[in-house]
């Protein structure tokens, strides 16, 4: 893919550009989780919003690929993200869904703690879109959003399985506004909404030090 095959470009660039006196860490992982939407991305019923797009929202399953350089207990992340949501609420008719795709880069802190587990918190900005729709098969209402910016805060540990592995339990919270067109029999409706939501994911990598 593409949009991987950048991340670990980027990432392989950090690391040759780092200074070399000091111990470095380079990972690429993946990773699987849930995700939670939250406020009005997660609305249900008519009277919550006049807005019928972008809401009614359920947890879905998703999964994602990570890599990131560390040097010392600063470091950098870039990420790739796709999660799944269901739409069962009045504003989806009889059935619906939204599937998310992105990427993801920002700064990754190590939290010095117990020295068998490495806790960590990072930050950063998310590129999202969105495909789905609503209603049933005869009446479906085609979405699409635009990529745009939006931000991600997030927390996990580093747990060592063997001599070069990790499996890492973390919890996001990413926060986006989103521009929408929504097609139905010809008519295409546009608008911004925000759909924000949570992640918990457990991921695998392959670490590096060198």
């Amino acid at each position: 893919m593409n949009v991987s095959f950048r991340i670990l470009a980027v990432t392989g660039a950090i690391a040759a550009f780092a200074p070399p006196a000091q111990a470095q860490l380079v990972y690429v992982g993946v990773r699987a989780g849930a995700g939670i939407p939250t406020g009005s991305f997660a609305e249900t019923g008519q009277g919550a919003s006049q807005d019928p797009y972008l809401k009614g929202a359920n947890p879905g399953l998703g999964y994602g690929l990570d890599a990131g350089v560390g040097l010392g207990p600063l470091g950098v992340y870039a990420g790739l993200d796709h999660i799944n949501f269901g739409c069962q609420d009045q504003s989806c008719a009889s059935s619906g869904k939204y599937k998310l795709s992105g990427i993801s880069a920002g700064v990754r802190l190590g939290v010095p703690l117990i020295p068998l587990i490495k806790p960590w918190v990072k930050a950063g900005i998310t590129l999202n879109e969105m495909t789905g729709t609503v209603g049933g098969s005869a009446t479906a209402t085609k979405i699409t959003t635009d990529r745009r910016p939006g931000y991600e805060l997030g927390a996990g540990v580093d747990i060592p399985v063997m001599v070069l592995f990790n499996l890492t339990p973390q919890v996001r919270y990413i926060g986006q506004k989103l521009k929408y067109s929504a097609t139905s029999a010809g008519v295409t409706t546009r608008g911004e909404k925000r759909a924000d939501y949570y992640t918990f994911d457990l991921g695998f990598r392959l670490r590096s030090p060198f």
